[in-house]
């Protein structure tokens, strides 16, 4: 199944919204009895939330949890109650925005941690609704079999910049929030803090090493810069200098950003010129 078969497609629906088309029929009687014949069948212990939804936790997870607007990284398999599979994804499955999937993901999903696994229970009108969808017959019960990979690329950046670390032989720091350091030349002058103003000569690269922005010395405020930066550098003093590696939740996030894709680590390599 491709990525596509998950997203709510709004074309579909205004299409529909015509006096010449009956209006959606309601299946919410028929699937909330076959999802308790599933789950009985199959010995599940699932809850159901207020909307219908069912959900079965094997594994919570450990890691970061999403909110129904996070990117995430999932990987699945999807079929109906009859066992027939409709599709999934690979094992490093798929990314995207929950807020453009169907409304059994964006409930189910932060249900779960990183690394969390478990089934999702999904009544069509969580899903497809009152019409077909690409080979989904209308009114289809839909149970996914979900591993909850990465939440805003917190898992896969940390790993990336683990790789960075071992292949570049650095000694790093690692901080609560995710950013890594190494201090080349702590400096001798003043410590910044989270909100000073400060001048600082950067390069800043991707980890294969491509450069995305660089200067001799850019004045501004760290209250107005990405939060790798605005924790980051006040590990140094005038004069220091180091590397920042940076993961998406403390740089750009989830979104494109002049150039940089959404997701990306980021790694400066700076020097604190001054705090001013």
């Amino acid at each position: 199944m491709k990525y596509s078969l998950l997203a709510i497609i709004a074309v579909l629906f205004l299409s529909c919204n015509n006096d010449d088309v009956a209006p959606p029929y309601d299946y919410s009687i028929e699937n909330e009895a076959e999802i308790k014949a599933y789950i009985d069948a199959n010995n599940l212990n699932a809850t159901r939330t207020d909307s219908g939804l069912y959900y079965v936790i094997n594994n919570e997870g450990t890691g970061k949890q999403p909110s129904k607007t996070s990117n995430v990284t999932v990987s699945y398999k999807g079929y109906y109650t009859d066992k027939k599979v409709f599709g999934e994804s690979t094992d490093k499955g798929f990314s995207a925005s929950l807020q453009t999937l169907i409304q059994g993901f964006v409930e189910g999903i932060p249900f779960f941690k990183e690394g969390g696994e478990g089934i999702l229970l999904i009544p069509a009108h969580l899903g497809y609704g009152s019409y077909d969808n690409q080979g989904v017959p209308a009114g289809s019960v839909l149970i996914f079999e979900i591993k909850l990979i990465s939440v805003e690329y917190s898992a896969a950046n940390d790993a990336e910049i683990l790789k960075y670390i071992a292949d570049n032989q650095l000694i790093a720091t690692k901080t609560d929030s995710g950013l890594y350091y190494v201090i080349n030349e702590e400096g001798t002058g003043t410590r910044p803090t989270a909100t000073s103003n400060v001048t600082v000569a950067y390069k800043g690269y991707f980890t294969n090493k491509t450069v995305f922005d660089q200067s001799a010395g850019a004045t501004f405020g760290l209250q107005q810069v990405i939060k790798g930066w605005t924790e980051g550098i006040p590990y140094f003093k005038e004069g220091g200098s180091g590397i920042l590696l940076i993961p998406a939740t403390l740089g750009y996030g989830s979104y494109a950003y002049s150039g940089i894709p959404g997701g990306s680590v980021l790694i400066f390599e700076v020097k604190l010129i001054k705090v001013n």
